[in-house]
């Protein structure tokens, strides 16, 4: 029996999220992503339906994935921390394929 390894090939590096002002780095083990968004932690609160700006970048590729999205869910409080969901609303075909590629080959 062997054990397999995940292909870090494809993850993607840091997340930047910004909103409003206010700019997250935040690194790919505090992010979940599927094929109509992502989840991650973050010490900030957001309302629901704040648009949001993100940049993906990989480790091996230095062309940067641009999309917005909308909080659609925030929970936690400000001592543990939030959880924050986020729809993509604009994503280019090209960015919408590799994401597809990064949602299902990457999950933490």
């Amino acid at each position: 029996m062997s054990a397999s390894k995940l292909d870090t090939s494809l993850t993607f590096g840091p997340f930047l999220v910004q909103s409003g002002g206010q700019r997250l780095t935040l690194p790919a083990r505090a992010v979940r992503v599927h094929k109509n968004g992502i989840e991650f932690r973050s010490l900030s609160s957001f309302a629901p339906w704040t648009e949001m700006t993100l940049e993906l970048e990989a480790p091996s590729d230095t062309r940067r994935i641009q999309a917005t999205g909308v909080v659609v869910a925030c929970t936690g409080d400000r001592h543990s921390g939030y959880q924050v969901s986020l729809v993509f609303t604009h994503l280019s075909a090209q960015s919408r394929a590799r994401l597809d590629i990064l949602a299902s080959s990457y999950s933490m």
